[in-house]
């Protein structure tokens, strides 16, 4: 399986804890500029996960909505 495959089968709340870890360790310091950039590169590409799920959940709140409303 590859990480793509992987990782677009995280659920929110792992790819939101996963970045919150990202964060912690960024903001903690003490890592090389290449980890720090693998880092915050895995950090987006989280950020971009949890976005998405986001952005499925408004859309499945608004259909809803527009099937109450109708």
């Amino acid at each position: 399986m590859t990480d793509t495959t992987k990782d677009e089968q995280l659920s929110y709340e792992q790819a939101r804890g996963e970045l919150a870890s990202v964060v912690e360790r960024l903001e903690a310091g003490g890592t090389s500029l290449e980890e720090s950039l693998a880092l915050w590169e895995r950090g987006e590409q989280l950020a971009g996960i949890c976005q998405r799920w986001l952005d499925g959940a408004r859309a499945r709140i608004d259909a809803a909505r527009q099937r109450a409303a109708d």
